[in-house]
């Protein structure tokens, strides 16, 4: 049986509970809002965000790796970036079978813009942070998103 938490252990699991609720509602307020100025769907938004680290095209298919939505969502998500011209649909020269989903480079900018005026707060909030501090948050966010993809998995599974 593992030994029982300190007070002080309880007290700060207890708080970090409470704030990374807000954490994360902070996060959905904020995309939700960046959504709204740029005309989108929040997920829509975040597809974009995904869109943009990746080497080139994609297949829908992968989009809904990277989202974790169904086929089915993230055809549709492609149809909405698609009539609202922030990505265009081609056959894959290489198998004609294959269509990839390329994002508009002009449309692209248009996204990049309103970060870029939204981005020196977050640098100022790094900054803050010694080296030690920021690989900390790097290790924090980087097992954050490899525990929200089992979550999703598990919830689409209907395992939760």
């Amino acid at each position: 049986m593992p030994p029982k938490p300190s007070p002080r252990r309880s007290a700060l699991l207890a708080e970090l509970s409470t704030v990374s609720r807000r954490y994360m509602a902070a996060y959905a307020l904020f995309n939700q809002a960046v959504a709204d100025r740029l005309g989108v769907h929040p997920t829509d938004l975040q597809c974009l965000n995904l869109l943009s680290l990746e080497a080139g095209p994609v297949t829908t298919g992968r989009i809904a790796e990277l989202t974790g939505l169904t086929t089915g969502s993230a055809t549709r998500l492609v149809d909405r970036l698609e009539r609202a011209g922030y990505v265009t649909r081609a056959r894959d020269t290489e198998d004609r079978r294959r269509v990839l989903v390329a994002t508009v480079p002009a449309r692209m900018a248009e996204v990049g813009a309103v970060w870029q005026r939204l981005n020196s707060g977050w640098d100022g909030l790094f900054d803050a942070y010694d080296d030690e501090e920021a690989a900390l948050l790097l290790t924090h966010m980087r097992r954050t998103v490899e525990l929200s993809a089992t979550q999703i998995a598990r919830l689409r599974e209907g395992d939760a």
